[in-house]
């Protein structure tokens, strides 16, 4: 077998942590500026959000994207500050 790592930033994480770096990385009130979903703003709770996500597909692709832009983001940040 071959060790192959994939590039993929989604790769092996699962909603719950990738909802937990969030929520950790911008807190409630910027989640919700930033993703309009009623869960982020109004019944802030990461199993009712991940309830929500798990059954709506436009919404979970908006939380990964935020997720990998905001990956990216720090990426290059801590790149240009070494």
């Amino acid at each position: 077998m071959s060790d192959h790592i994939s590039k993929d930033p989604l790769h092996g994480k699962t909603l719950q942590s990738i909802m937990e770096y969030l929520i950790e990385f911008y807190g409630w009130t910027e989640l919700a500026a930033r993703i309009r979903i009623n869960c982020f703003a109004k019944d802030m709770s990461l199993q009712s959000s991940l309830k929500f996500l798990r059954k709506t597909k436009w919404a979970r692709d908006k939380v990964e994207s935020l997720y990998i832009y905001t990956l990216r983001k720090n990426k290059s940040k801590n790149t240009s500050s070494s």
